[in-house]
């Protein structure tokens, strides 16, 4: 997707970047500010999968590498994923994400795991998500269902949008910790789950979701193994 020029959704977007990236990103070593009408590309070797199958690219208003990391102003509900990004056996995979002014809207957003035929009607994955209100869920997408493993759940570790402070931005950490035949999910350092690795399959392709009418940065989404 070639980024043409702002919009009202855009203009208002650029401000709060000049203004947050610099701010929440401020610990990190490498941040990228665009301007309007800058040339802004999708990321090389990235797929997107809507829920909606009649959804397209047109209604992804922004997927853009920045780094450090990726923004999303998203359209409809989809995931995010490079097919070389995987894992299995012990590993963690975290996801650190900050989230831009979600008025209000409680869309979730967070991580998956364990991608398989993700472009086919058999696509499977398990996916662990946040949203602003500080409330954390676990599903599973298994071909046109969606089971819930874990319902909306509230946690004082989830950062609502209100705990910012002065920032334009909120932070969350989320990881999933597979280890023998448990897995593990935490927020911000905080187990929040446990789960049979029988029961949330978790090998395959990682990638991030995101669902309607978010702003989102995703600075960091890395796979590491556990000894």
């Amino acid at each position: 997707m070639r980024y043409q020029g702002p919009t009202s959704h855009s203009a208002q977007f650029f401000s709060s970047v000049r203004r947050g990236l610099y701010a929440s990103l401020s610990a990190l070593a490498v941040v990228s500010v665009p301007v309007a009408g800058q040339d802004l590309q999708r990321p090389d070797g990235w797929t997107t999968r809507f829920d909606d199958p009649s959804a397209t690219e047109a209604q992804l208003e922004m997927f853009v590498a920045m780094p450090p990391g990726w923004h999303v102003t998203s359209g409809p509900a989809a995931i995010y994923y490079t097919p070389s990004q995987s894992a299995s056996g012990d590993f963690r995979a975290e996801l650190e994400v900050y989230l831009f002014d979600p008025g209000t809207r409680r869309e979730a957003f967070g991580i998956f795991l364990g991608g398989t035929d993700l472009t086919g009607a058999g696509q499977e994955y398990t996916y662990f998500l946040i949203r602003n209100g500080g409330q954390y869920i676990i599903k599973r997408r298994e071909g046109a269902d969606a089971p819930t493993v874990q319902p909306w759940t509230s946690h004082d570790s989830v950062r609502s949008y209100a705990d910012r402070g002065s920032e334009d931005s909120i932070k969350n950490v989320l990881a999933v910790e597979a280890r023998g035949n448990d897995v593990h999910f935490l927020v911000n350092g905080e187990e929040v789950a446990t789960r049979p690795r029988s029961e949330v399959a978790v090998d395959g392709i990682i990638g991030f979701r995101v669902n309607h009418g978010l702003n989102l940065h995703i600075s960091r989404l890395e796979v590491s193994p556990l000894n």
